[in-house]
């Protein structure tokens, strides 16, 4: 696609996203129990089966769409998925906006010059490096010490979730905006001493903040919810996000709590200097 091309489609789609802003405004929330609509594999919380990977299925660095492999609403090998299905199932499962459902999986099948409309790929092909996946990342190494991004690195999540300052009204553990900003910057500042190809340009320090802002905003920070998404990349029997815009989490919306953290991270980072 030529520059101009991509900027049109680019406008459209943001035009389109603030149109669902609009609509999240001034329509109701779902109800609780039918964020997932009727019909689809989550609704009431009924998930279907999980089984983890097998030898020869292809994951990748994001626990959200592993989960979705492993529970077969996206195929169980993680293979020969198109971008219209993968935006099609997040929309669904997850209440995140059209909008955003289609600009990543667009995004996506760029940087892995495919065509979105066409072709298909393996969920491994998402880990390609410094595309959308990053160094520093809060539950994997970074490649230059283990190239296979598809399982979590263990250590690494539960020391995320042992950041958690936050309690709900039960008096369960939630991790906060600046718990995550603080271990993000801990990620930031370790992995640039010690990975002597570390990198992380302006692009993926905001797809950092973006990917762990899914903990605030899909999934509430909490912590035990996160456990079993981030440790088993599996969806809790019950689980449903608490979004309940009733056209999703737009991507302005995302991006706003997206910004928070990263300003946050950018401020504890300040601080170990």
């Amino acid at each position: 696609m030529n520059p101009i091309a991509k900027l049109f489609q680019s406008a459209k789609v943001f035009t389109w996203d603030f149109m669902l802003v609009l609509v999240n405004t001034f329509t109701p929330n779902l109800k609780s129990g039918e964020v997932v609509a009727q019909g689809h594999p989550g609704y009431k919380g009924k998930w279907p089966d999980y089984q983890p990977p097998k030898d020869g299925d292809s994951r990748c660095a994001c626990p959200a769409l592993n989960a979705l492999a492993n529970h077969g609403i996206l195929p169980r090998d993680g293979k020969n998925i198109s971008f219209k299905e993968m935006g099609r199932v997040v929309n669904e499962s997850y209440n995140f906006a059209p909008s955003f459902c289609f600009f990543v999986p667009n995004y996506s099948a760029n940087f892995m010059n495919k065509n979105y409309s066409k072709d298909t790929f393996d969920l491994a092909e998402l880990s390609q490096h410094n595309a959308i996946e990053h160094d520093a990342s809060l539950t994997r190494e970074d490649t230059h010490f283990n190239a296979d991004q598809s399982k979590p690195h263990i250590p690494f999540v539960e020391e995320l979730l042992s950041y958690a300052t936050g309690k709900d009204s039960e008096g369960r553990a939630l991790l906060t905006a600046d718990d995550i900003a603080r271990y993000s910057a801990k990620r930031r500042a370790d992995s640039q001493a010690n990975n002597p190809e570390f990198s992380l340009e302006t692009i993926h320090k905001f797809f950092s903040s973006s990917n762990n802002s899914t903990m605030l905003r899909i999934f509430g920070g909490r912590v035990d919810d996160l456990r079993t998404m981030l440790v088993e990349e599996r969806i809790p029997e019950g689980w449903e996000s608490v979004c309940q815009a009733r056209k999703g989490l737009t991507m302005a919306s995302f991006n706003r709590t997206a910004m928070t953290v990263e300003k946050a991270t950018t401020k504890f980072l300040a601080k170990k200097d």
